[in-house]
């Protein structure tokens, strides 16, 4: 799976990788021992989570982070 991260917000990255897994908000949530509350307020938009949270989802799911350049 790759996502060009700087063409999406983070609640967009986190619904895509959730999606592609085929699991509801729910099973996602408890697959990366996250509160439900925690998945549906990321996943909306309402709340941000911590890169340490995207590389931990990256970890659970064989996921591989690239970080090419920042731009400006």
């Amino acid at each position: 799976m790759i996502i060009n991260a700087s063409e999406y917000k983070p609640n967009e990255i986190l619904k895509f990788i959730r999606q592609n897994s085929n699991l509801t908000q729910k099973e996602f949530s408890k697959k990366i021992n996250k509160s439900y509350a925690w998945q549906q307020s990321n996943e909306i938009g309402r709340a941000n989570y911590y890169f340490k949270d995207l590389l931990e989802i990256a970890k659970e799911f064989n996921l591989e982070i690239i970080i090419k350049e920042k731009k400006f």
